[in-house]
């Protein structure tokens, strides 16, 4: 579904990414892991367009495109939700930005709050419920972009264990349920190991694909089971050798 072929930025003649390609294969959800300034924001970056790529193309089901601002929905580590707007109305900022939202989308964002537990906070602001409820309001609005594909940008790393549980769950229905095409960063292994058709290990600065793990069976998988344990030992080894 998304091909990336051959991504190259240089940031003051220093290459962050060269030759860097990566295929994502339709509702799959792959996780991308690798050690601190490797350059996967970068990455995302360059994929939404929020800066020039300096070589390398895009597809999109076999269409060549500049990024992927109309093709997929962003979530960052912060919520980034407006502090003056409420839960609902930023929820429905994607619709918004186009049109004035309708009976018929209030009626489809109040039903996700439902689904995200969110219900009897829609007027609620940002700043008066927890770190957790304003990103599952995130989740809100990756999912009213309407796209056939989601960038998450360690979108579990700010909230507590407990939260971090309830989200995990709730970003598998990006796959399940909403059948979005997940491409996602985080630096924690359990997350890739719950949530991951995909792992894949990416090196140092300039950033390539150092190895890739393709995971079976049924989602959500508990990582602490034994031959996830062993998988987890092997990944942590191959990032403390590309750190090293």
């Amino acid at each position: 579904m998304l091909e990336i072929h051959n991504f190259t930025k240089r940031f003051n003649g220093r290459p962050v990414l060269f030759d860097f390609s990566l295929s994502l294969p339709r509702q799959s959800f792959t996780v991308l892991v690798g050690p601190s300034g490797c350059g996967k924001s970068t990455l995302f970056d360059l994929l939404m367009g929020v800066m020039p790529r300096d070589g390398g193309t895009l597809a999109f089901e076999g269409e060549e495109i500049p990024d992927l601002r109309t093709r997929a929905g962003y979530m960052a580590q912060k919520d980034l939700l407006l502090p003056w707007r409420s839960l609902l109305e930023n929820a429905l900022l994607p619709v918004a930005v186009k049109r004035t939202p309708s009976a018929a989308d209030l009626a489809e964002a109040r039903d996700l709050f439902r689904t995200l537990e969110l219900s009897g906070f829609e007027k609620h602001y940002p700043w008066q419920v927890s770190g957790g409820m304003a990103q599952r309001c995130a989740l809100a609005r990756t999912i009213l972009f309407h796209a056939p594909a989601a960038l998450l940008d360690e979108p579990l790393s700010a909230v507590d264990a407990i939260t971090r549980q309830s989200l995990r769950n709730l970003l598998l229905l990006l796959q399940s349920r909403f059948e979005k095409t997940i491409l996602m960063t985080t630096h924690d292994v359990d997350d890739a190991l719950f949530l991951a058709d995909r792992i894949v290990i990416l090196s140092r600065s300039p950033l390539s694909v150092k190895e890739e793990i393709h995971l079976t069976g049924t989602k959500p998988r508990n990582p602490a089971a034994h031959d996830l344990f062993l998988l987890k030992t092997r990944i942590l080894n191959s990032l403390q050798e590309t750190t090293s």
